[in-house]
């Protein structure tokens, strides 16, 4: 089978990236766990050339998700991390590739849909989204140029503008929500106006593969909903599949302390993400799950079986999928 090299594989998405694609893929997994003895992991320091690179020439593809998560309060060291470690990923995987005899055919590399301008009437597309400024958005630009800019004439590139995944994983904000609903704390966060852009992680694992295997398609993409919608309408939706009878709002006030508690950003909720992806829908990407409703239906169905069947060690399914 064709190899794909992953960087940043060992995280919530690395994982089920891993997984999804193992029926027609050789996944290899780039890990900065030292000497990593789970099968087909291969160490990496994330910033130098080495004994790893050998994984690259040759592979089908390469897939960077690497980088710090950005769930952590925004103090200098923080920030310095969060860039840094975008930065030497994407900068030595096209070293690697420079350097590979016979380069991978496509390099996929993670951005972020944060690279907007706050917007709540008017969706941000690849043609014509204005890109924001701050902290978060200029991290995003410095990622996509270094990735942009690297020198592989004979790898097609794309960009991954994603938006926040919805699933079950160590980084992902649905279990979180999910707790807070249950105990009645599932209403509007601030005015419940900011749009939030969202997707399903099966159709992210699936938008991946697409956009791999789809050999003339390059540059940027939006890998989110076709159907964003507002805070105030996503709660109501996660309240509604709980069974919640109520949900107590979160003002911004408040939000700012249960920020600072758990040592994360009230930006991460705040900010008005309005995106759509264009060029997705019009490469005729047909997504599994475009409404929040069904979304949320099919994840906690999910997680409601795995509890049933985590008894009998037997594996759940990723979600009901159409093909692409």
């Amino acid at each position: 089978m064709k190899k794909v090299v992953i960087a940043g594989g060992t995280g919530f998405l690395g994982r089920k990236l891993t997984d999804w694609l193992k029926k027609d893929y050789t996944a290899k997994i780039l890990t900065r766990t030292p000497e990593s003895r789970v099968d087909g992991e291969i160490h990496w320091d994330g910033k130098s050339l080495g004994k790893w690179q050998t994984e690259i020439d040759g592979a089908h593809a390469v897939i960077n998700l690497s980088g710090k998560s950005v769930n952590c309060r925004y103090h200098r060291g923080n920030k310095a991390e969060i860039l840094k470690s975008r930065i030497n990923t994407t900068r030595v995987i096209g070293e690697a590739i420079q350097a590979a005899t016979d380069p991978p055919k496509v390099w996929i590399n993670a951005s972020t849909a944060t690279i907007y301008r706050a917007s709540r009437g008017t969706p941000r597309d690849e043609a014509k989204g204005e890109l924001d400024t701050g902290f978060s958005a200029s991290v995003a630009k410095a990622w996509e140029d270094n990735f942009m800019n690297s020198y592989t004439p004979d790898t097609r590139k794309v960009a991954l503008r994603t938006s926040l995944v919805l699933g079950d994983g160590s980084n992902s904000a649905l279990p979180i929500l999910r707790l807070l609903s249950k105990f009645g704390l599932g209403g509007r966060i601030g005015n419940g106006e900011q749009m939030f852009s969202w997707i399903h992680e099966t159709d992210f694992l699936r938008a991946v593969k697409f956009l791999m295997e789809e050999d003339d398609l390059a540059g940027v993409f939006n890998v989110t909903s076709p159907a964003p919608i507002d805070n105030r309408t996503f709660m109501k939706s996660l309240r509604s599949e709980l069974g919640a009878p109520f949900g107590i709002p979160t003002p911004k006030p408040i939000l700012a302390i249960g920020a600072f508690l758990l040592r994360t950003e009230p930006e991460l909720t705040l900010k008005s993400r309005y995106v759509i992806p264009r060029r997705l829908m019009e490469n005729r990407f047909q997504f599994a799950f475009p409404f929040i409703d069904e979304a949320l239906r099919d994840l906690f169905e999910n997680w409601r079986g795995e509890k049933r069947r985590k008894s009998k060690n037997e594996r759940y399914p990723l979600g009901k999928v159409k093909e692409a």
